[in-house]
């Protein structure tokens, strides 16, 4: 079976047969995948009347812990934006009562973000929803192909200095 990938390297080999476009078949393909995951899990938020960047904070939060508190500090650490964009990202769920922000009574520079009751009532909803719709988008990858591709994009990302969160 070959795809639009296929025929983009087969046309530099023509134009350029001195080089070897092989990078192109896993760098082409991997970024049409992200973008097309993207957006079917995109389309499955939209439908929600919720952003993917908006599940991702909220989500951040549930997974915490028991208090679905973190400090803006940490929260930025696993939402790898800057810090104006978190800022703003926060301010638009406090004003949808999806979480609390406040400021430490023992140290005033260090705020405090936390889940309100509805945020985590929508985001436990969400979580389900979403993981079947991931499930959705892979559905052509047997268990076996999934975990192999996991393991292989897993050892792609810590080549090229993904971390640990």
């Amino acid at each position: 079976m070959k795809d639009a990938v296929d025929l983009i390297t087969e046309q530099w080999k023509n134009v350029r047969p001195d080089l070897d476009p092989s990078p192109m078949g896993v760098v082409g393909r991997v970024s049409r995948a992200s973008r097309l995951l993207e957006r079917g899990v995109k389309e499955y938020f939209n439908s929600r009347g919720v952003e993917p960047w908006e599940f991702d904070v909220m989500a951040t939060l549930l997974r915490s812990g028991p208090s679905h508190t973190l400090c803006a500090k940490d929260l930025l650490g696993s939402a790898m934006v800057s810090s104006a964009a978190l800022t703003h990202r926060v301010d638009r769920l406090v004003e949808r009562g999806l979480v609390k922000r406040w400021t430490c009574p023992d140290n005033r520079r260090q705020v405090q973000i936390t889940l309100t009751e509805e945020g985590a009532a929508l985001t436990h909803d969400l979580i389900r929803g979403h993981l079947g719709r991931e499930d959705e988008l892979i559905s052509a990858l047997t268990p076996e192909e999934r975990d192999l591709l996991a393991g292989l994009l897993r050892k792609l990302l810590h080549s090229l200095g993904d971390t640990d969160l």
